[in-house]
């Protein structure tokens, strides 16, 4: 064997570096370490929150739309019944709204189901004020409203 084929085996029985060789201290192991299992389940994490968060806050802004169309829907029928009656109902407002055909039903908040708050003037029949307490406190119709979990409200008043 000359010198030439001597220097040849030598450098092909020389294990190759590779960039991979930093990170496999068992050699020809393959898989994952934990530090970078660790790293994805901390970044799936940190994506399932705030996917979470988002999807929160959106069904909290189709439930505040959802009362602000529903109160526009009893101001309406509010509107039918003072053209017949010369007045706005009293506090049986959501009775007489169903038996005057004005509505089949008067629609209930979307997250409890309760009832809208309706306030008739006393003073003067021809006013009133229409309430629901909204949950996105950075809706920019809300009102301060201390009474209303968010601190906000949406309110209809007429005239």
């Amino acid at each position: 064997m000359n010198y030439e084929q001597r220097t040849m085996n030598k450098v092909t029985n020389k294990k190759q570096f590779s960039h991979r060789s930093l990170f496999n201290v068992h050699g020809s192991k393959s898989g994952f370490t934990l530090i970078e299992l660790l790293v994805v389940i901390a970044i799936l994490g940190i994506l399932t929150t705030l996917l979470i968060s988002n999807v929160a806050g959106a069904r909290e802004r189709a439930r505040d739309s959802k009362r602000k169309a529903d109160l526009k829907e009893i101001k309406n029928a509010l509107e039918m019944y003072k053209q017949d009656n010369n007045s706005y109902p009293d506090s049986g407002w959501s009775e007489a709204l169903q038996s005057g055909d004005y509505m089949k039903s008067v629609p209930v908040d979307p997250l409890d189901s309760s009832d809208y708050i309706y306030d008739r003037n006393d003073t003067n029949s021809l006013m009133y004020t229409l309430k629901a307490c909204l949950e996105n406190a950075s809706d920019p119709d809300g009102i301060a409203d201390s009474s209303c979990e968010s601190g906000f409200k949406y309110e209809v008043t007429e005239p």
